[in-house]
């Protein structure tokens, strides 16, 4: 369906006089609008198929069927809710009028025209109409940002949960055992981690914006610390993770946290639905296109064929369950997903066995080569 460009507002006009249609196309076409004409309700119904308008002027008097009913029926359309609708009439009836905005309509016309007047009005409802919808954006934005860090929240949580469960476990152990340091250790960077994800993800979205900001990016330097923050997470399912003994350095363009986050979410999820003895891997190095390339891939059940075809939507429940009862919420592979476009990159699942999820970073710009 047709939308409004971002510099001009799509408006609809219906009326069964085609002067009326001719004045209103000189008066709006100037100012900057385009016009979709339509003479009858059946007319106005067919455009409507293909375009949503910003705004809709509806005569009250049609030949087919009344002005009134046309705006019940398309209050009554999910994908034209919202759409302001001015009537349009001869009549100075104050019953008609009261009716005619009972219906659904937010202003009223009368003919002839006064051009100030109609200017006024039609700009009116459409700064109206474009701030809820900003107002709606905004309020979804803030939602989705809530969500993603309830979900980044409880995977930290989680890792803090069954670091100090380990250490209950062996409380009566010696003080100085080497093993419960270390984990002791890795459940204070986790804490240090989730507030610190709170922090800068709130930061950066202080506007509420999905960009993120961009610099070259060391990513074995993002993916030794959120390895070590999971080190207790896996020890406790018994999941090894591996990387490479050897590593040439790889600086892509990214943001730091963003990345932090999907590697953090790909790994949870090897270990959260994972059986016991599963092992991950991470590689990183250079394609023939000088693009860089990151493969997280594990040795648990994989993805089913249904899977593959929704798994990076929102809310997506898969045919793996967690191994350990933990929560799912579905949202994991979505923020992957969404923080990997964010930074200009891409994520892939391909063929296992196993999860394997390939990342995909263009070449960092001569002019941003240098931190």
């Amino acid at each position: 369906m047709q939308k409004s460009q971002a510099n001009r507002s799509i408006i609809l006009v219906v009326d069964d006089h085609e002067q009326n249609i001719k004045v209103l196309a000189n008066i709006l076409t100037f100012m900057g609008y385009d016009l979709i004409p339509a003479m009858t309700a059946e007319q106005a119904f067919a455009r409507l198929e293909h375009t949503t308008p910003d705004l809709i002027l509806l005569d009250l008097i049609l030949p087919d069927v009344d002005g009134i009913t046309v705006c019940q029926r398309i209050q009554k359309m999910p994908a034209l809710l919202g759409i302001p609708i001015i009537f349009l009439s001869a009549s100075d009836d104050k019953n008609l009028i009261v009716k005619a905005l009972e219906s659904g309509g937010v202003d009223y016309i009368t003919k002839p025209f006064n051009k100030a007047e109609l200017i006024s009005r039609v700009r009116t409802h459409l700064a109206l109409k474009n701030a809820r919808d900003r107002l709606a954006e905004l309020a979804a934005d803030k939602d989705e940002l809530l969500r993603m860090l309830a979900h980044d929240l409880k995977n930290h949580v989680a890792g803090v949960q069954m670091g100090t469960s380990l250490l209950l476990d062996r409380r009566t152990a010696d003080a100085s055992d080497e093993r419960s340091t270390r984990i002791l250790k890795n459940v204070f960077e986790s804490s240090v981690r989730m507030l610190g994800f709170i922090k800068t993800f709130l930061a950066n979205h202080a506007g509420v914006s999905s960009e993120l900001e961009l610099t070259p990016v060391d990513l074995w330097g993002v993916i030794d610390p959120v390895v070590k923050g999971l080190e207790s997470l896996a020890l406790a399912k018994d999941v090894t993770i591996h990387l490479p003994d050897s590593r040439t350095p790889h600086t892509v363009l990214a943001n730091e946290e963003g990345f932090a986050r999907v590697i953090e979410n790909l790994l949870a999820n090897s270990i959260k639905f994972g059986p016991r003895g599963t092992e991950v891997r991470i590689t990183v190095e250079a394609d023939p296109r000088g693009r860089t390339v990151v493969v997280v891939s594990d040795t648990g059940p994989g993805f089913s064929g249904d899977d593959a075809t929704i798994i990076f939507q929102r809310y997506t429940r898969l045919s793996a369950q967690p191994t350990g009862g933990e929560p799912s919420t579905g949202l994991g592979l979505f923020i992957v997903k969404k923080m990997m476009g964010a930074m200009g990159g891409n994520v892939e699942l391909k063929d296992g066995p196993g999860a394997v999820f390939q990342l995909t970073f263009a070449p960092v710009p001569a002019s941003a080569a240098t931190p």
